[in-house]
């Protein structure tokens, strides 16, 4: 049996488990339910996002077309700002720069990066010999679990509060009851000294303004603003085709994500363009106040330019990973982020294609799609996943993947 065969075979088994599990049909249900009413009242509200939605789509095409270069302009500015810069073509480069900065025996506090599981950085770490404490509590439940994000937005989706009490309780060593205020509470308690005794706090962005080198954080827990401004050190990984032209760009791919991710306005948006500053003092600017003394960005490759070069594919890059796509796929719903490898539903097969284990480990994923469109609708970009993957199943065959 080949390589894929075996793949296929695992995929199928996982699959056809998640889709007879009584606690993800239970989560499932719940949450789109909640994502289908908390999204139709946002844009009720904010009608004026539909259309937002139409040019934020024209300033991803226009961004992704001179990427290097925008990428060229928010690295000056980010350094403008007493940050420092990396590119990383490959994940291996991210990850050894990651180390490099870092060293062994740390404690790191990372926010929610889907970057991050691209790259597996936590896992990475901690062979490193680091302490590493995922604080999204999705993320963080997930990591007591030992088990991957299922929705790039809300990674425990699948996991019914009775379940997470049951991890809870045997964690912290006390009766954590299936009440959710008392599962977010006790998570709470245990981060508040992780926050204050990280050496190095981990983020990603989701979407930076090349002509200042702001990099935005949209977020509803606070956990992202902890994490990048109590640690002495702030790390943040960026996905290359994060980076949009202006400020003022930058905030409309704010809006438009945070509005088709469900909220009307999130808890929390996050501008940092370097490291902690005062000048309060005779108008002397001195870095390194309240707030980290050190800003370390890492934009990342890992195939993106790759994408970016094919007519079709570019499309994959507009992506704002607000998951609203997830929630009206029929496969999805039956079978939650086990619709994926390390990105998820059909736009996640494309990703997984170029960026996270090619073809080979793409290839279930992009037959099980069911190319019915869906989730172009929901999209705010409109991307076209179908002629995506329908693309993807010709070159399959044409490369010849077969059992041997």
């Amino acid at each position: 049996m080949s390589s894929l065969a075996r793949a296929f075979q695992k995929y199928a088994t996982e699959l056809n488990r998640a889709s007879n599990d009584p606690h993800i049909q239970l989560a499932l249900t719940r949450a789109v339910k909640s994502y289908r009413e908390n999204t139709a009242a946002a844009l009720k509200r904010f009608p004026h996002t539909v259309g937002l939605a139409e040019e934020v789509r024209a300033i991803k095409e226009a961004a992704v077309e001179r990427m290097d270069d925008l990428v060229a302009l928010a690295r000056e500015a980010v350094e403008a700002n007493h940050g420092r810069t990396y590119l990383a073509r490959s994940a291996e480069d991210a990850l050894k720069l990651a180390a490099d900065i870092i060293g062994t025996d740390k404690i790191v506090v990372k926010g929610k990066s889907i970057l991050g599981e691209e790259l597996e950085i936590r896992d990475y770490l901690l062979e490193k010999g680091n302490e590493v404490w995922e604080t999204d509590l999705g993320e963080f439940l997930l990591q007591l679990r030992h088990e991957r994000p299922m929705h790039i937005v809300s990674p425990s989706i699948h996991v019914p509060r009775e379940q997470v009490a049951k991890v809870f309780t045997e964690f912290f060593g006390r009766e954590i009851p299936p009440d959710i205020a008392a599962e977010v509470g006790a998570v709470r308690e245990f981060m508040r000294e992780k926050y204050f005794k990280a050496h190095f706090g981990l983020s990603g962005a989701n979407v930076v303004a090349a002509d200042c080198g702001a990099l935005v954080i949209i977020e509803n827990e606070g956990n992202a603003r902890l994490c990048t401004a109590v640690p002495p050190v702030h790390i943040a990984l960026v996905g290359i085709e994060k980076v949009v032209p202006t400020f003022q760009e930058a905030m409309k791919v704010a809006e438009v994500t945070w509005r088709y991710a469900n909220y009307t306005v999130p808890g929390y948006v996050n501008i940092i363009s370097g490291p902690s500053k005062t000048g309060d003092i005779e108008k002397v600017t001195t870095f390194g106040a309240h707030g980290p003394k050190e800003l370390h960005v890492i934009f990342v490759d890992n195939g993106r330019s790759k994408m970016a070069a094919d007519p079709l594919f570019r499309q994959g890059l507009y992506c704002l990973r607000c998951g609203g796509c997830m929630y009206e796929c029929p496969v999805f719903q039956l079978t939650a982020g086990y619709f994926g490898y390390r990105y998820l539903g059909g736009i996640g097969a494309v990703w997984t294609a170029f960026v996270a284990g090619g073809l080979e480990n793409a290839a279930p994923l992009i037959y099980t799609c069911l190319r019915c469109g869906r989730c172009v609708e929901r999209c705010p970009v409109s991307i076209d996943v179908p002629s995506m993957i329908a693309e993807l199943r010709r070159r399959i065959v044409e490369l010849g993947y077969h059992e041997g």
